[in-house]
């Protein structure tokens, strides 16, 4: 409860004043008694009456007073103003992302990490893309984060022919990026290869994003040197060879250059929950809060109490009492 004139409460200081003067007029013309000093000794009903219709007189000017300081119930209303971000996951699901230098291996240490960072968005739109010869939208641009984890969660490699075709995802990613509504659009897209497949040339696909203001952050996985791969062996069940890893640091770079995004290099599943983290810092949406105060008015009800209190003084003290100013 607050006040639209707090300052008039301090005229409700007037009423223990107009009390103690009507207490000092009264005893001033009565005699002294042990009880209540603000009635005659010889009380009589239209004595006390007439002291009654003071005390509601008094009563009522303090219920106008509140009236007038307009007592109010509000409440704080936030209208939040987002200008958010469309961004889309574009995936490597290659063979090569077997490669246990990752836990439990590349493609799930991906997986993992970018779940922790779909988690910690609130406003953006995200999408998914796969990509190995070919690139598909596993999901498009939602705000619906529980799907796209379900989505995430179903990623399987082998699900598109082998390869790596950086170009046609870029492609792909931009198409769904240029139908979204965000005042900014990201994509993030981590491999682990060399482009070797695909009708779009990387570099062509990435001035195209460029033209459309897409920005490209690009993540290269793999530790340095050579990574144990499994292998599927008909004699002796499944064992480890290590292949080399492979990737295009020069393009990937060149193509966030084109785009003024960033590169980066993930070892280890540590660096690409670090990674990761980064871009999310450098990529936030704008929430702009209006505070609107929605006021209810209580001054009613002490009016409509004042009021009736005054009515009956006046009954009491001009009707019944019929006392003459």
């Amino acid at each position: 409860m607050s006040f639209k004139n707090p300052h008039v409460l301090w005229s409700l200081l007037i009423i223990p004043l107009l009390l103690y003067y009507g207490y000092k007029k009264k005893k001033s013309g009565t005699i002294d008694t042990s009880f209540l000093a603000f009635f005659p000794v010889k009380n009589t009903f239209r004595i006390a009456l007439f002291y009654i219709s003071k005390i509601i007189l008094v009563l009522s000017l303090g219920f106008l007073l509140l009236a007038l300081a307009r007592p109010q119930k509000g409440y704080l209303e936030d209208k939040f103003i987002t200008e958010g971000i469309d961004i889309v996951l574009a995936l490597d699901i290659s063979s090569s992302m077997k490669a246990e230098d990752f836990k439990p291996n590349r493609l799930g240490a991906a997986n993992n990490v970018a779940k922790e960072f779909i988690r910690g968005r609130k406003t953006d739109k995200i999408g998914l893309v796969v990509f190995s010869r070919k690139a598909i939208t596993q999901s498009p641009l939602t705000i619906d984060y529980g799907i796209l984890y379900n989505f995430i969660n179903s990623i399987e490699i082998g699900m598109i022919p082998d390869g790596t075709a950086i170009g046609n995802a870029i492609a792909e990613a931009s198409k769904r990026l240029v139908g979204g509504q965000g005042k900014s659009k990201v994509l993030i897209l981590l491999t682990d290869g060399i482009n070797n497949s695909g009708e779009i040339d990387p570099y062509t696909a990435a001035r195209a994003a460029a033209a459309l203001n897409i920005k490209i952050y690009t993540i290269g996985v793999g530790s340095m040197g050579k990574a144990p791969y499994p292998v599927d062996d008909p004699a002796f069940g499944q064992r480890y060879v290590s292949i080399p890893v492979q990737i295009d640091e020069e393009m990937l770079l060149q193509i966030s250059s084109i785009t003024n995004g960033r590169y980066f290099r993930a070892t280890d599943t540590k660096k690409l929950e670090e990674i990761y983290a980064e871009i999310d810092t450098l990529e936030k949406s704008k929430i702009e809060i209006k505070q609107f105060i929605k006021v209810r008015e209580r001054f009613l009800f002490p009016l409509f109490i004042g009021t009736i209190l005054f009515c009956f003084y006046l009954i009491i003290y001009r009707i019944y009492l019929k006392v003459i100013p």
